[in-house]
């Protein structure tokens, strides 16, 4: 069995791969969910956004949902949620103004029109009473806690069966069927997650990063579909930031940005400072008209950006901090914009707008007075407001926060007019190594070289191909002369003795496997004391005896590899037991450690070294 480059043998891989290629132009706006809509909140399930109202069509068949944001959803399997076209009007609860007593101050007492001698109390918490609420029963507490969060906002009880409550509060939709003696969420499908921003996409063993309505900042683990809690409060950083600069401009700031010594800070109504000494702030010349409050600044140390909503321009540029701005608007549809991301050498820019994504590309660095043709990308989308757009660090994938409906990604459509060079294990722009994988995306290369080397081609799809640095390369740089149509492109490829990267996927899902049953390792399939976990990798130099550039290694007596590799669990080293390449393919490497007899429940994070050269940081989920 013989395999090139990413041509890999089983389907998780091949799905890998579908995902995170480029395959043809009309394919670029094909979205694919990151994560779902529920965040962990250690309640009974994982939890949502805030919902006001529930209730139950009359035969009980259907249970309704109003958002927070006005929106209503429908379920008839309490697990998938539709918008409710034609919903009906929800149930008239009896206010109750003659209880004997209330289960806590300020709780709220109605009762069924089918069943008034039967009172609910909802406060912090949902209580019930039968006696005319002489004595109340807590449905909801589990040693004075809320196991489905606190601040009740609604109760529907089944007519065709008293036993199942379906309760709504700031943290979504649930439901009991015994009365309340045990809780479930239906807030796993529900498209109720506020996201405002996009604080950061995956990278090494951190995955994509938001801040939401209601639940502040959360991560989505690499391959995960619940979102945790994040321990890097990175945006309380910029709140303190927002205030500060507020004093000191007095102003209302609500957008910063910064790179080095020079910051840009907009606010409430329009203005925008620049400073480039990280204290003296100095106010910036806007385009007539600029009244909306600046939402988002993106500054890559040249070129600044900002999203501002509102009346007037909404699209800005400052380029190498002069006084003044431009506007980019051109035929974007007047609306308010509240995300806005570029990639410099392409001129790509990218904003979400109250009717979805759109991208141009321009002159980023200089004004050319020509008019921006703006296009869509939302027509694959859900018909809502954008709240943010970013690139992913090596900026090939696109990320978009959809009102309500959480993230998507899509490869950016700038990646298919210029050509650059990617590390093929993580799309980074870490150096190469002799016989590693490289990514040309932007173009169909037809040959490369470098100096006197030829550069084999192992696959080609679309506007993206992959090659094999020669075992024979040396140097620190390697002019890479790519053939494709149209004519030859020079590309510098850093170059490294080794250059040790964990091969990972869309989402920062690392290619790891378990050594005995040959299935890759995830939160389904664990990792497990005493176990051999193998790992593919690229860039780890020279192997013994040499082999051939461009042929797939032999399935026995395969090369080892040449520099000393080390691998690493939460920082302590684990026991390499063999390091060579990977037999049948091209380009890969694999790496087979014993993990140690006792291991921590959970994600442990994972690398590797070569002659001391790190490589980037994944995540292997443990188990005892």
């Amino acid at each position: 069995m013989c395999h090139k480059g990413t041509v890999r043998g089983s389907l998780w891989v091949l799905t890998l791969l579908a995902i995170g290629a480029v395959v043809a132009p009309a394919q670029i706006t094909d979205w694919r969910k990151v994560g779902g809509t529920s965040f962990q909140m250690m309640l009974a399930a994982p939890a949502t956004g805030p919902v006001d109202e529930v209730w139950f069509s009359t035969d009980g068949a259907l249970l309704y949902a109003r958002t927070h944001a006005g929106r209503v959803f429908q379920s008839s399997d309490f697990e998938n949620w539709t918008a409710a076209a034609e919903a009906p009007e929800p149930p008239v609860w009896i206010p109750v103004t003659n209880a004997r007593r209330l289960p806590e101050t300020g709780a709220r007492v109605v009762a069924a029109s089918w069943n008034q001698a039967r009172f609910y109390a909802l406060g912090q918490h949902l209580y019930r009473s039968d006696d005319g609420g002489e004595s109340w029963t807590n449905l909801t507490a589990y040693k004075s806690i809320a196991v489905i969060g606190p601040g009740q906002r609604s109760l529907a009880v089944s007519q065709a069966n008293p036993d199942q409550l379906v309760v709504a509060n700031g943290f979504g939709v649930w439901r009991s069927m015994d009365s309340g003696l045990s809780w479930t969420g239906l807030n796993e499908f529900l498209p109720n997650l506020a996201v405002r921003r996009i604080l950061s996409t995956p990278s090494n063993a951190a995955g994509t990063r938001v801040e939401a309505d209601g639940a502040g900042i959360l991560e989505l683990p690499p391959g995960g579909s619940v979102w945790l809690p994040s321990a890097l409060p990175e945006t309380q950083d910029d709140r303190q930031a927002m205030q500060v600069y507020s004093q000191l401009l007095n102003a209302e700031i609500t957008a910063t940005a910064a790179s080095g010594n020079t910051i840009y800070a907009g606010s409430s109504d329009g203005r925008i400072w620049v400073s480039v000494n990280g204290s003296t702030f100095r106010q910036t010349e806007m385009p007539p008209g600029t009244s909306g409050r600046v939402e988002r600044l993106f500054f890559d140390g040249r070129v600044a950006l900002a999203a501002l909503s509102g009346k007037g321009p909404h699209v800005l540029r400052n380029a190498n901090n002069l006084p003044f701005w431009d506007a980019l608007d051109g035929n974007l549809p007047d609306v308010s914009v509240h995300g806005v991301t570029a990639d410099r050498a392409s001129g790509a820019v990218y904003v979400a707008t109250d009717r979805g994504v759109y991208w141009t590309t321009t002159q980023l660095e200089s004004a050319s007075g020509a008019p921006l043709n703006w296009t869509s990308l939302s027509d694959k989308l859900p018909a809502l407001p954008a709240a943010d757009v970013q690139l992913d660090p090596a900026h090939v994938q696109l990320y978009a926060a959809l009102d309500a409906y959480g993230i998507y990604a899509t490869p950016a459509p700038h990646r298919l007019n210029y050509v650059r060079l990617v590390n093929t294990a993580d799309f980074s722009t870490r150096p190469a190594a002799p016989g590693s994988l490289v990514t040309v995306i932007g173009g169909h290369v037809d040959s490369a070289r470098g100096g006197d080397l030829a550069y084999p081609i192992l696959q080609t799809l679309g506007n993206e191909s992959q090659l094999q640095v020669p075992f024979e390369a040396v140097g620190a740089s390697v002019a890479l002369d790519l053939q494709i149509a149209g004519g030859t492109v020079r590309r510098d490829l850093p170059l490294q003795p080794v250059s040790p990267a964990i091969m990972v996927g869309t989402e920062g899902v690392p290619m790891l496997f378990d050594a005995d049953t040959g299935l890759p390792l995830d939160v389904r399939n664990p990792a497990r004391p005493n176990g051999r976990l193998q790992i593919w990798a690229t860039g780890l130099g020279k192997v013994r005896p040499d082999w051939p550039t461009g042929l797939a290694a032999p399935m026995e007596n395969t090369p080892v590899v040449v520099a000393s590799v080390r691998a690493f669990l939460n920082g302590s080293p684990v026991q390499v037991t063999s390091s060579k390449l990977l037999p049948g393919y091209v380009g890969f490497y694999l790496i087979e450690v014993q993990l140690p007899s006792i291991v921590n429940d959970g994600p442990s994070q994972l690398y590797i070294t070569a002659d001391a050269q790190e490589s980037n940081r994944v995540l292997v989920s443990m188990e005892q």
